[in-house]
């Protein structure tokens, strides 16, 4: 049994951010408001474009935002390309978009369950036996992967600073391998169902799933399930491929060097391969909006299943997860998204369940993956819950 969708919620959602101080020239092109009406309430514009403005500075050296209300759409960009040159940031670059990807595999799953490929509630044990040992004998469901439930341990990387990590950039470390590390670490950490833990492993699993079931690769099913009825053109799976393809703003990384001086380093080409169908995706805002606005309302995964995307699970204390969103709490609304972080590039999507109010925004973060907040991704959050 599921819990029933939250009555009364929302979420200002931040993510985790901070850097060393950068020097460089300031600047800010926010572009103007797409539409807007006099008896709605729209996008506070104002708030918005000084969320981005100053930009490159310490924390980003570019940000893309988008924002969707009853009283119109505000679309805004600021900060450089790079930090070698003086053009403006693109407000069609592409970006790493993190574990917005698990969004993409969830819905991937959901409809195939929706066409009877996948059962929601069957062990995956059962759909994936070369891969688990007798030692897992307690079922794990799909719905458990989904949702975080699963308690499999996290699998292997290539470190665990940014220094172990970069230096191993352009080598492959396959989604097969991550899996089966996994597994080698012996039977769940708790009982299937019993708590939520936010783990890359579970969608992992996902993209074997959905390989396994559909005999075909996991970006072919993703492409043709998602990414083509949402209408995302511009959005693609990299593989092993280092680079970002086409127009992009180049990321970066401050790191502390022994004099106690900031230095950032360009991460803008990196493998990410292990991410896989847990976090190797490369998007544009406008992209990832469609993907937001088509999902929510129906017209990706159809119903029951996307009431899946909704439900957090039943009898787990303090559940915020659901198949592939979060909800979190603000001012009384309900909003429901996923954030991503990759090296160079933050990024999230959002918003209420009728869309009365929606968010995407792609940050060139200097410290994507540290653990403190980015003064402007709280700014861009601030403003768009206005």
């Amino acid at each position: 049994m599921r819990a029933r969708t939250p009555a009364v919620l929302a979420a200002s959602v931040v993510l985790a951010l901070a850097a060393g101080p950068l020097a460089a020239p300031a600047f800010a092109a926010p572009s103007s408001p797409v539409s807007s009406s006099a008896d709605r309430e729209g996008p506070a514009e104002e708030a918005l474009r000084a969320a981005i403005a100053g930009l490159p500075n310490q924390y980003a050296t570019a940000a893309l935002v988008r924002v969707g209300t009853p009283g119109g759409d505000w679309h805004g960009s600021a900060g450089v390309r790079d930090l070698t040159g003086d053009g403006p940031a693109r407000p069609d670059a592409r970006f790493r978009a993190g574990s917005i990807t698990k969004v993409v595999t969830a819905a991937t799953v959901l409809r195939l369950a929706a066409q009877d490929e996948i059962d929601l509630d069957a062990p995956v044990q059962g759909y994936l036996p070369d891969l688990f040992t007798p030692e897992f004998e307690q079922p794990i469901s799909v719905r458990h992967l989904l949702n975080h439930t699963s308690g499999i341990k996290p699998g292997d990387g290539f470190g665990d600073d940014f220094a172990e990590v970069y230096a191993h950039r352009y080598e492959t470390l396959t989604p097969q391998q991550v899996a089966a590390s996994a597994i080698a670490k012996g039977p769940e950490d708790f009982a299937p169902g019993t708590r939520q833990q936010y783990l890359n492993i579970n969608y992992t699993i996902l993209g074997l799933l959905i390989e396994k079931v559909t005999g075909r690769s996991y970006a072919s099913q993703a492409t043709r399930l998602v990414l083509r009825p949402a209408g995302m053109h511009h959005t693609y799976f990299p593989g092993t491929d280092p680079r970002i393809r086409g127009p992009h703003n180049r990321g970066y990384q401050a790191v502390e060097r022994p004099d106690g001086t900031t230095e950032l380093v360009d991460v803008t080409e990196w493998n990410q391969a292990d991410r896989w169908a847990a976090g190797d995706m490369i998007s544009t805002t406008a992209d990832l909006e469609r993907l937001l606005t088509k999902l929510f309302r129906g017209r990706i995964v159809p119903q029951p299943e996307l009431e899946e995307m909704f439900t957090t699970p039943a009898g787990v204390p303090g559940a915020t997860m659901s198949a592939g969103l979060e909800y979190q709490e603000a001012d009384g609304q309900v909003f429901w998204g996923k954030s991503g972080a990759r090296y160079g590039y933050s990024a999230f999507i959002g918003g209420t369940r009728d869309l009365s109010r929606t968010l995407v925004y792609s940050v060139n973060s200097t410290d994507a993956k540290g653990t403190a907040r980015n003064p402007v991704a709280d700014a861009i959050t601030a403003a768009a819950l206005r």
